[in-house]
């Protein structure tokens, strides 16, 4: 018996949006489009403790609590741009709503001024749809100009790390099925 065969990560570009609002605040959104079913991509993201084997720069990822559907995660992530080492801390506070597809989040305490956002998971013909949406507001200090780009650029690689981790464990689900 053949293996099935391997699923990538579709071609086309991971479309982006950014803009730019007053007061050291930006809002930005990435999407892709994947050939899985919602409740892969669903058990990936809700992997809180499993995500920085995955997602580049987040160092560490510990669920705090969780009370029904509000989840608590503290997570630290670190990089390196224009030379300087940056490191960031936040407490989040998730909102799983699985049936309608959204994974919400909004910061409860951290390193920016405002960090919410969420991840939305919507049934295509041939998949689901991954969108990532993300309002940052930076501290006093903290110069957005700068880190802009490098914001825009882990959006697509997050987006793009939660999807190859989701097809990598369906496919270990398929490889599994044919032993």
């Amino acid at each position: 018996m053949q293996p099935p065969p391997l699923l990538t990560l579709p071609s086309e570009p991971i479309e982006q949006e950014i803009e730019r609002l007053p007061s050291a605040t930006r809002r930005l959104a990435a999407q892709l489009r994947l050939p899985l079913a919602e409740e892969a991509v669903w058990q990936v993201l809700t992997d809180y403790e499993s995500l920085p084997a995955f997602i580049p720069n987040l160092v560490s990822s510990r669920l705090l609590s969780r009370d029904g559907s509000v989840v608590k995660v503290e997570q630290v992530g670190s990089q390196t741009f224009v030379g300087l080492s940056f490191t960031a801390s936040v407490r989040l506070e998730l909102e799983e709503r699985c049936a309608e597809g959204i994974l919400g989040f909004r910061m409860i305490s951290g390193d920016f001024r405002r960090f919410e956002g969420a991840w939305t998971l919507v049934k295509t013909s041939d998949g689901v749809r991954l969108r990532y949406e993300l309002l940052v507001q930076a501290c006093i200090g903290m110069p957005i100009a700068l880190i802009e780009q490098r914001l825009r650029e882990d959006l697509a690689t997050n987006l793009r790390c939660v999807a190859l981790e989701a097809l990598r464990r369906a496919q270990a689900v398929k490889l599994a099925e044919t032993v």
